[in-house]
């Protein structure tokens, strides 16, 4: 009797989702423990495995949505091989067509025999062609159910934040020493390399500190003060931007910071990041400048209240104690909501972003 293939719970918020495609196809005998298809929510990709042996039958196809708990396809655990494709019997082949008898007609005696030459049939006018289908200048795909969820996000952060962008730039000069000299020593130790990321989270946690008021968020007419540092990084996949989060920054090393972003860049490019990952974060930087943007303002990721900016290091001429020098500057954007965090504290929070990345030292030493 062939057992069912279903959809299973996928966590507390996700009621389905759309299949991304098959990993097999109709009639392949599958195994107990193999991945049968892989299935995006509107915050994670999973994996569907075989719970039984034998030849599957897929019932929904890739692009559909479906519901946890509906039946997808089925496996026949009583095949033991794939059915072998009944083949058309081939046609006999035609008989040659036997030669046509000649007929010989006796010419009559003293005839004078004409050849009449056919008058030859005009060539047929050229057949107009048709004209050549165009290509197709749009292809049309359903939107995945992350990219669904994205937007939806995102206009529900225009639609009931009041948002405002503050800008800063930063002298990268010092944290680029810093870290060049740092780097050989912190492979060797860690394992991994010493990125500028590390040093903007243990700012925004300074940040945070500093400027408290960042760190709230709003539940209805209540504004919730929160007195952890979980920070979400986003990171953009295949399949759309998501935010990992990082748990306890202000208690991590730089190592620490370092290995889980790796963690979370690996996972997100096996399909593996689980809802857990993406979710309680308090603040969010996000780092336009690995695609080279120079200047951005960034959209809050709700139900927070701010989110960093950060973009590409450049070298620039900029004024140092009455001389022009130049040195490698980056532009910082902090958007905020404007509901709960004024102007000055946004700008003060920026600020200390901006000190701290510039004199990387004391955020090693705690000053």
């Amino acid at each position: 009797m062939p057992s069912d293939i279903k959809i299973p719970a996928l966590g507390e918020s996700v009621a389905g989702g759309q299949i991304a495609k098959w990993h097999f196809n109709e009639g392949d005998l599958v195994k107990t423990g193999d991945i049968l298809l892989t299935l995006e929510t509107d915050k994670v990709a999973a994996e569907v495995t075989a719970e039984s042996s034998g030849a599957l039958h897929i019932g929904k196809q890739a692009g559909d949505d479906v519901e946890v708990g509906a039946v997808v396809g089925q496996i026949d655990e009583s095949a033991t091989a794939p059915a072998a494709k009944a083949e058309a019997p081939k046609p006999a082949p035609a008989a040659a067509p036997a030669p046509a008898a000649k007929v010989e007609a006796e010419k009559p005696a003293n005839v004078t025999e004409f050849k009449v030459v056919p008058k030859p049939e005009p060539a047929p006018a050229p057949v107009a062609k048709a004209p050549a289908a165009p290509e197709g200048r749009v292809t049309r795909k359903k939107m995945s159910p992350l990219r669904r969820k994205i937007a939806d996000q995102l206009v529900t952060a225009q639609r009931t934040a009041a948002i405002l962008t503050t800008f800063n730039e930063c002298d990268m000069s010092n944290v680029m020493a810093l870290r060049s000299k740092l780097q050989d020593s912190f492979v060797k130790k860690n394992g991994v390399k010493l990125g500028f990321m590390s040093f903007f989270i243990k700012a925004v946690v300074e940040a945070l500190k500093a400027v408290p008021q960042v760190n709230v968020r709003v539940e209805g007419e209540e504004i919730v003060q929160q007195h952890f540092y979980d920070i979400g990084v986003a990171v953009g996949t295949e399949r759309g931007l998501i935010v990992p989060v990082l748990r306890d920054a202000d208690q991590q090393s730089f190592a620490e910071l370092e290995k889980d972003i790796l963690g979370y860049a690996a996972k997100s490019k096996e399909g593996k990041i689980q809802v857990s990952d993406l979710t309680g974060g308090v603040f969010t930087i996000s780092n336009g400048g690995v695609y080279g943007s120079l200047l951005s303002t960034p959209i809050i990721n709700p139900p927070q209240s701010a989110i960093l900016g950060m973009h590409s290091i450049q070298q620039r001429p900029v004024a140092v104690d009455g001389q022009v020098v130049i040195r490698p500057m980056m532009y910082l954007a902090l958007s905020y909501d404007h509901r709960v965090v004024d102007g000055k504290e946004a700008v003060a929070f920026l600020i200390r972003v901006k000190d701290c990345i510039e004199n990387p030292a004391r955020m090693l030493v705690g000053a």
